[in-house]
């Protein structure tokens, strides 16, 4: 079949170098794509959002599968788009109707999901500008630390963990009278903070059926030891050695069949991706955050460790098989550490020429994911914060981490940053 892939990040090339292994897949087509998704398929240069141009390419290159990488479709009703046009409604879309997209849309949404099926969670309250006074004496009255969510999506930059109520009362009016975040920020979550450490567990559904299908451990703090400012993540490793079957069988009895089974009682339109962000409190799981897709950097992580067809399980996904279908995982360890331009997460330059060896990945044990990069004649330039990932195989986490840390070293462009410590809690 011939697939349209949405996307121009590290998650979209992975997703590509797994998806051109498939027999089912003839022809890929990837937009906008970056340097790296072009040695997989064609690049075509339309937004993620075009969804007028997006189903004009789907009818002129005869497109069978229509994959959605990034959230903000999602969210604005590419599925429903798709189901509503006569023309288009045979594609086979990878990704929720808008409406079940609001698991990632509104952090409101999600929390009032998870309430209403008796899902694990922090407490919370949400408040907008009309209760605004409200939530400043909720504030006042609330233990710290607080956390403190943009509503909408802000890129993964709209969550603070506020350690004092003065910041808390300063982030709570800059979201909302200051619209830090635009449209994103008109409403405002305020939740318990909960200690623990944090995993993302990622599942393909079609509303009644799942697989699991990874799980990992992202590194968002820019510096090393987890320190400095969130990014859009630096690294990931997996598996995440405290996830064995005892603490997988609570994630799944607590949290993934209660909101699969929430879905279909609640007539949720639902194929694609549930990314589960979760945070491990003393053997308990809980849920931070519900995603529609998968994450990036997880993605550089989760689908090399997946040995099984993952075209297959999409096609499994839509005709009703998903159940039967056979999840099978390499056995070794993976760490992806991210390389960032430098200034991310803030300003950064782009533009900046990328030297990467010829022969570099000889050893197949690792590889290298184009997240901001994009071909200009024969050179490949930064264009984005996070630039590349390698990933890399090993029989320990710390194993694959060295791997992937002596590939980075062979690789340079100007203000190149990368943390030397993903994976540092599990050495062996």
């Amino acid at each position: 079949m011939n697939i349209l892939l949405l996307g121009s990040g590290g998650r979209e090339h992975a997703l590509a170098w797994k998806m051109v292994q498939s027999h089912h897949c003839d022809q890929l087509y990837v937009a906008p794509g970056n340097a790296g998704t072009a040695a997989f398929g064609n690049n075509l240069p339309i937004s993620v959002t075009d969804f007028q141009a997006i189903g004009d390419a789907c009818i002129q290159y005869k497109i069978n599968m229509l994959v959605v990488g990034p959230e903000e479709p999602l969210v604005k009703g590419i599925y429903d788009f798709f189901q509503n046009n006569p023309d288009l409604k045979r594609v086979i879309v990878v990704g929720p109707s808008a409406q079940a997209a609001q698991l990632e849309g509104s952090k409101a949404f999600s929390k009032q999901f998870m309430q209403r099926h008796g899902i694990p969670t922090a407490a919370y309250a949400s408040f907008t500008a009309e209760n605004l006074e409200e939530g400043r004496a909720y504030i006042n009255r609330h233990s710290l630390p607080v956390v403190l969510k943009a509503d909408g999506l802000a890129a993964g930059k709209g969550v603070v963990i506020a350690n004092s109520t003065e910041e808390a009362l300063a982030v709570f009016t800059e979201m909302i009278v200051d619209k830090q975040f635009g449209a994103a920020s008109e409403k405002v979550v305020i939740e318990e903070f909960l200690s623990g450490i944090e995993v993302s567990v990622f599942v393909l559904t079609n509303g009644t059926d799942y697989q699991i299908i990874g799980h990992a451990k992202d590194y968002k703090r820019i510096g090393e030891g987890d320190t400095g400012p969130n990014t859009g993540g630096m690294g990931c490793v997996s598996p995440v050695p405290f996830m064995d079957e005892t603490f997988m069988k609570k994630v799944e009895d607590r949290i993934i069949r209660p909101t699969v089974e929430g879905l279909g009682r609640e007539n949720l339109t639902y194929y694609g991706f549930i990314f589960f962000g979760l945070i491990n409190v003393n053997g308990v799981p809980y849920v931070i955050e519900y995603n529609c897709r998968m994450g990036d950097p997880e993605t550089e992580v989760v689908i090399p460790r997946l040995r099984t067809d993952l075209v297959a399980l999409f096609a499994a996904m839509d005709n009703g098989t998903l159940r039967d279908a056979n999840i099978s995982f390499d056995e070794r360890a993976a760490a992806t550490i991210m390389a960032v331009s430098g200034g991310y997460p803030g300003n950064y330059a782009k533009d900046k020429p990328i030297n990467i060896p010829a022969n570099l990945l000889q050893n197949q044990d690792s590889m290298l994911f184009h997240a901001g990069t994009r071909r200009e004649g024969e050179e490949v330039l930064t264009n984005g914060g996070r630039v590349l990932a390698v990933t890399s195989y090993g029989e320990t986490i710390g194993e694959a981490a060295a791997k992937s840390r002596a590939i980075l070293e062979k690789i340079s462009f100007e203000g190149m940053y990368y943390r030397k410590d993903i994976g540092f809690e599990f050495p062996c």
